[in-house]
């Protein structure tokens, strides 16, 4: 799931208009658009008068009425659906009534951007869009079907999410902001998240000041809410929490990364472990787990080849690092390490000695970045060092794209890619790829 600072727009590229394309309107404007495909985002695509249009709130193949909200770039326009004239045969209601077209744009709570598509239909949509990212940007032609997670059709996609924030105005209203905007919309129910979650989530109390609210419910049943103020700075330390995935005990802040549906950790864990290929895995070789954070990874690297494999987590958030290092303590080859990635793969790079740069050689290396990707600098300092084999875990199809498609030209190719769809009812997916170095 998508960490709280990874939220990140990407769309395609669109035809620059001509000279004949729609002029900016002075005020708000109905139009009546036809709808032709999906974008990154949760929005789609339609055009009118030689204007490409992304619109929320709609499906491909529908006929909308939707009110322009957003004209100042010059190749695009935003619009919201507020009436629908030809329905999709894939729309239903909408999971989130506080959500649905029913509503102002203005007063639509966000999170549930897909909540009124059938379940197996998002599913089909976010494919789409991971074929479009790998065919445009890294020219891989084919793409993973999603996967659905253990449950979640039965509860059509709802009672997930185990962490969620919400937001204080200035008049004290709590609730989720509206959809791309700061506008806070006060809400009765929070379907996505568990009962318990919703349970303990104070909807409907005022508070005195702005800020937010994170309310976290850990599979142990330990609940957590945390105050911030107006600056993001939660106003009491936060207390220490466990999660668990199978036998394993994580340690770690209320306040800190954790993946955020209910079976992710496993389901991710599963998919790591499956991606490494043994036959090129070296428990001995120098493997890293980049963006550590509380250690899952490396534990799922150590958990599938043994307390002697040698792992090194790079973490650039200390209170993370002591609590990955307490995490990964069954293993004697396991180490954390207080870093910004790029830093740390800069240092190796000019400090390895001959013996350290074969063993990073015979590496695997895992990284899951945050949604803008590892970017650049970043894998061309993993590809320089020239690891075995890299397992690559992705919450946005246009980073992870743009990230494969420079390993592809630095030596590596990709073996496989699943897809998970650990964020129902939202246009959010999570992809783990394995990429081995061609010699």
């Amino acid at each position: 799931m998508p960490r709280p600072d990874r939220r990140r727009t990407s769309r395609r590229p669109a035809a620059r208009p001509s000279n004949r394309s729609a002029q900016p309107p002075t005020e708000p404007v109905d139009l009546e658009l036809e709808v032709t495909g999906v974008a990154h985002g949760g929005v789609f695509v339609a055009r009118h008068e030689g204007r490409v249009v992304f619109v929320s709130d709609t499906l491909p193949g529908e006929r909308v009425v939707a009110r322009v909200s957003d004209t100042r770039h010059d190749r695009f326009w935003r619009a919201e659906t507020v009436r629908v004239l030809q329905a999709s045969e894939h729309r239903r209601e909408h999971v989130w009534s506080a959500a649905s077209i029913e509503h102002s744009p203005d007063e639509r709570p966000g999170g549930a951007e897909f909540g009124h598509i059938e379940l197996a239909h998002q599913r089909e949509l976010k494919r789409q869009v991971i074929a479009d990212a790998l065919s445009r940007m890294a020219g891989v032609d084919e793409a993973p079907q999603v996967e659905a997670i253990a449950g979640d059709d039965e509860r059509d996609g709802t009672r997930w999410r185990t962490r969620v924030r919400l937001q204080i105005d200035d008049e004290g209203t709590v609730g989720p902001f509206a959809f791309r905007s700061h506008h806070v919309i006060p809400v009765e129910k929070l379907p996505l998240a568990t009962e318990a979650v919703e349970r303990a989530a104070p909807l409907g109390e005022p508070r005195s000041s702005a800020g937010s609210i994170d309310v976290t419910v850990t599979s142990e049943g330990f609940v957590s809410v945390v105050r911030r103020d107006a600056s993001r700075t939660p106003t009491h330390r936060p207390q220490q929490i466990h999660e668990r995935v199978g036998d394993r005990r994580f340690a770690l802040s209320a306040t800190g990364f954790w993946q955020v549906h209910r079976l992710a950790p496993r389901v991710l864990t599963e998919a790591v472990q499956d991606a490494v290929d043994p036959a090129i895995f070296d428990p001995r070789a120098f493997n890293l787990d980049l963006y550590g954070g509380v250690g899952l990874l490396a534990a799922a690297i150590g958990d599938r080849f043994g307390p002697a494999t040698r792992i090194t987590s790079v973490e650039s958030d200390e209170d993370t690092t002591d609590h990955a290092a307490a995490n990964l303590a069954d293993w004697l080859g396991a180490q954390t390490v207080t870093a910004k990635v790029e830093h740390y793969l800069r240092d190796l790079t000019t400090r390895s000695t001959e013996g350290e740069r074969s063993r990073l050689r015979d590496a695997t290396v895992v990284l899951d970045p945050p949604r803008s990707g590892a970017g650049r600098e970043a894998v061309d300092l993993i590809a320089g060092l020239a690891p075995a084999q890299l397992v690559y875990v992705a919450c946005d199809p246009v980073a992870f794209a743009r990230d494969l498609r420079w390993f592809l030209d630095r030596g590596y190719a990709l073996r496989k890619a699943r897809a998970f769809d650990l964020f129902p009812n939202t246009h959010h997916v999570e992809l783990v790829a394995s990429l081995v170095r061609v010699d």
